[in-house]
């Protein structure tokens, strides 16, 4: 463990923190970035503590930070001391928060997911708006959903934006990443309905069947479902536009029709 202030932009920690915002290296690196008091506090309730902890060398004491950073030290992490220019330069934020941590990223396998912890879980297939990514994010611990899965090529829930979305709630909620043809054969593999907003062969939304566990999924911003996914649905369910607009927003379909399913099932 160590304790250490820097400087200079042009130190390669600063450098490396920098290259957490690029989805490349993160990946590379299996680590990425969390940004504020509140998300790290998140995190350490959730047993999560950052393997390095970046904070302004100006910020305002608090007791919350202090804890975080005795903890970080006693299991061995890192704690850096910087200025806030090098900070907003490690961010990419303009106006940063007095404190950032590097996370090792989880384990997002379909196997970590336990479909009788709760009787809903959200799914979102080919997401690419990181702010929606982490609504639906919040969306799931609002619910306590049993975890959020995201099918084929979504928006890295790790990127800064979509973590800084979350509101912490990429540390409370279990998350699973899989292709289509991988989800589809586990969800058949045990108990689990798969039901989707549409509108071939729907019925309303309100008084439909709903079963638990319950994977209510949504499909990309634009394009919404494949045909042949809404098709593999075990309900497909419409909700009423009673405005000029013909479709929600892609995350506040899944928030509508999870507390909807979480009435139904009680």
């Amino acid at each position: 463990m160590s304790r250490r202030t820097i400087t200079g932009f042009s130190n390669p920690t600063v450098k490396a923190l920098r290259a957490l915002r690029e989805k490349k290296l993160r990946k590379r690196e299996g680590r990425f970035l969390a940004e504020g008091l509140r998300l790290l506090t998140d995190a350490r309730e959730c047993g999560r503590l950052p393997e390095l902890l970046v904070m302004a060398a100006g910020r305002e004491a608090h007791p919350l930070l202090e804890a975080i950073e005795a903890d970080v030290l006693a299991a061995g992490g890192d704690v850096i001391e910087t200025d806030d220019a090098i900070l907003a330069k490690i961010t990419g934020k303009d106006n940063p928060q007095a404190v950032a941590g590097v996370f090792a990223e989880f384990d997002t396998s379909l196997d970590a997911l336990d479909r009788c912890s709760a009787p809903l879980f959200l799914a979102a297939q080919a997401l690419r708006d990181p702010g929606n990514l982490g609504t639906m994010l919040r969306t799931a611990d609002a619910v306590g959903a049993g975890g959020l899965v995201l099918i084929d090529d979504c928006a890295d829930p790790f990127s800064v934006e979509a973590v800084r979305a979350s509101m912490g709630a990429i540390f409370t909620v279990p998350l699973a990443q899989a292709r289509w043809d991988e989800f589809l054969p586990w969800l058949r593999g045990g108990s689990g309905q798969l039901v989707a907003a549409s509108l071939r062969d729907a019925v309303p939304y309100r008084g439909a069947e709903y079963a638990a566990p319950c994977f209510i999924m949504v499909g990309n911003e634009s394009r919404g479902l494949p045909e042949d996914y809404e098709a593999a649905c075990d309900l497909r369910v419409t909700m009423p536009m009673r405005g000029r607009a013909d479709s929600l927003n892609a995350a506040v379909a899944g928030a509508v029709l999870a507390y909807e399913v979480l009435a139904a099932l009680g």
